[in-house]
């Protein structure tokens, strides 16, 4: 779409729930209404089997992680308890029988005498059942084959989390992506099975099937989540494996000192980038496709949206510029030419680099810039580090130069980012950790994107067919994190 067109699509739809820009401690929006739920069944106290069902799809359907809801749930019984002074029981059907022995022992001799009259009951049904079992097959000749049926059982059986281990190993082998297509086919679980097959497609070794399934479900239109990330869902989901948490902490907190100094540098050197202000977007009434896309991405990833400049001849596409505060410049690359679901990935990596802990990358990229930064930090949690006299010549001015635009707090929690960095082991590998931050950014486009295709696309072009970002994103894009993640946004084929 041109830059001057009138821009469709890049809205959120009805009942969409930002996601949470605060990382504050509390329950999500969809645990709250899970939350909602568990109180109408609690009304009366006491849990019908049709109430847990409808408990147990809400969960599914809000993709809610069932360890968690267990201890909620745990917490709201004992308050109800409590509060009412009642005994909560979950009620069952006869069909449960491994509750039986506690009723029995509740119920005394009348419950034991029950008991024996439900048995003699069932061992008269279950004789019935056998003599009508046995007048069926005299009257019938039937011929059955269970091979099918055995493979699938084997099929369904095998442990996808040691298969998927193996894709991580090698993700552009075609071979455990098939083995992972079978597992989830054979135990009916289509959104798995769907976004296996996209990769299968993107890897040009898809069957006429998995193709098929692909062609079904394959949308060429923006996702339409019913909630946003949420800072949780970030950390244990979307991040790479290899972004230490802590690493990004302790940048999250230098972060906008770093920025301050570092605007105030290039100022001096008048070397700081000043937009022309009739360039700034409103993003409310813009047109711009490109322009559009950072406000509907920053709700679903749970940012907030920074001030947009368009430069028409700038060489560039979505563009980070250091600022008090920080904002966005949009160049000629990504105003026109670009489908939706490119920008979608393009303006949801972009939009990652806004995130505190990594936010630094984009003022200094080196390696080598981001170890002085750290050392400064550590050193400014505790001033006697022990560290080599030529690195503490480096270390110090920075340090000096960032303390005293910090705030009591963050110098606080700086020091205790020392202590547990020690408990931790005193180590940490930031050109692994740079890497995987590169690699979060990435997945967080995909997300958007929702079509492994189109993510691969853009970065080949970038870093060519077998790059290491298209590596670690083919092998997410197989992955339970990124399952359980379609969930939560509401995404999934089988919720839609």
């Amino acid at each position: 779409m041109s830059g001057g067109s009138v821009a469709l699509g890049f809205e959120h739809g009805a009942g969409f729930v930002a996601g949470e820009v605060s990382g504050g401690f509390g329950l999500g929006p969809l645990e709250a209404q899970y939350e909602e739920l568990f109180a109408e069944a609690l009304a009366d106290g006491v849990i019908t089997p049709d109430e847990r069902m409808r408990l147990e799809k809400a969960a599914d359907n809000l993709g809610l992680d069932p360890q968690r809801l267990l201890r909620l749930e745990q917490a709201m019984v004992a308050a109800y308890q409590t509060r009412h002074r009642v005994q909560i029981i979950e009620h069952y059907e006869d069909s449960v029988p491994s509750l039986a022995p506690l009723r029995v022992q509740a119920d005394g001799d009348a419950g034991r005498t029950l008991l024996l009259k439900r048995i003699e009951q069932l061992e008269a049904r279950v004789k019935q059942l056998e003599a009508e079992l046995r007048k069926a097959q005299a009257s019938i000749n039937v011929e059955v084959d269970l091979s099918e049926v055995e493979s699938a059982a084997q099929d369904a059986s095998e442990d996808a989390d040691e298969i998927w281990r193996r894709v991580r190993r090698d993700p552009k082998n075609a071979d455990g992506y098939r083995a992972l297509a079978r597992v989830y086919a054979a135990r009916h679980e289509q959104d798995r099975r769907f976004c296996v097959a996209q990769v299968l497609c993107a890897l040009s070794a898809a069957n006429p099937e998995e193709r098929a399934l692909v062609e079904q479900f394959r949308s060429p239109s923006l996702i339409a989540p019913r909630s946003g990330i949420s800072p949780k869902a970030w950390v244990d989901l979307l991040f790479h494996p290899e972004e230490e948490i802590l690493t990004g902490q302790i940048f999250s907190l230098i972060a906008p000192a770093v920025l301050v100094g570092r605007v105030t540098s290039l100022r001096r050197d008048k070397k700081l980038h000043q937009p022309v202000p009739t360039t700034k977007q409103d993003p409310a009434k813009a047109t711009i496709t490109a322009v559009r896309a950072l406000p509907w991405a920053a709700a679903i990833l749970g940012l907030a949206t920074p001030p947009i400049y368009v430069e028409k001849e700038r060489d560039s596409g979505y563009a980070v510029m250091p600022g008090v505060p920080p904002f966005t410049v949009i160049g000629k690359q990504v105003l026109s030419g670009r489908t939706q679901l490119e920008h979608a990935f393009l303006v949801g990596r972009h939009l990652s680099w806004y995130r505190q802990e990594h936010y630094l990358k984009t003022l200094f990229s080196g390696v080598p810039d981001l170890e002085d930064l750290f050392l400064a930090a550590l050193t400014i949690g505790n001033p006697g580090l022990p560290i080599a006299e030529d690195m503490k010549r480096r270390v110090a001015p920075i340090a000096q130069a960032i303390q005293p635009m910090l705030e009591a707090q963050h110098v606080d929690a700086l020091r205790g980012c020392f202590l547990r960095f020690v408990e931790e082991g005193g180590r940490t590998n930031l050109q692994r950790w740079s890497l995987a931050t590169e690699k979060t950014a990435c997945r967080a486009g995909f997300v958007l994107c929702n079509d492994i295709a189109t993510a691969l696309g853009v970065l080949s072009a970038e870093e060519g067919p077998d790059g290491e970002l298209g590596k670690d994103l083919v092998a997410f894009a197989a992955s339970e994190r990124y399952f359980k993640l379609r969930r939560q946004l509401g995404i999934a084929i089988d919720q839609n």
